[in-house]
């Protein structure tokens, strides 16, 4: 089973768990990590809207609380006909673990949509020094 697969199913399972009773939306991601590990979530809908998160935020805490840092691969699947790609929120949180080049597939129940990189999707994210500064060029 490809990489892809195995994302995709963990993905899938991990959507329908979703708690999402206010906007019927249920959404799983799952990453890879270089160890060959495989962290999955769901979306966590709140009463009050701002404080619910995303199925990739869950798949990158599952991840970092099993001690996972670097994200090679993700795979998002949501209903609907439009492509669900990451927010720009969660953009930010793969790239603070996946580089540039690192392979986001977007898809649907039925299987894969569309495939774009992290830089495709972020082309100028946030990005600290390790001194916590602003590298070159950053606001």
């Amino acid at each position: 089973m490809s990489a892809f697969d195995q994302l995709f199913k963990a993905a899938s399972a991990a959507r329908e768990n979703a708690h999402a009773p206010y906007s019927s939306f249920h959404v799983g991601a799952a990453v890879l990590t270089r160890d060959g590990a495989i962290h999955a979530g769901c979306n966590v809908e709140n009463a009050a809207y701002p404080e619910g998160w995303c199925a990739e935020t869950t798949a990158l805490g599952a991840m970092v609380a099993s001690g996972g840092r670097e994200v090679v691969e993700v795979v998002v699947v949501a209903g609907g006909e439009r492509l669900c790609t990451p927010c720009g929120g969660c953009r930010q949180r793969l790239a603070e673990f996946a580089g540039p080049e690192t392979s986001v597939h977007i898809a649907g129940p039925e299987g894969l949509r569309r495939s774009f990189t992290l830089g495709e999707l972020l082309p100028a994210g946030f990005d600290l020094d390790p001194d916590g500064n602003a590298a070159a060029g950053e606001a």
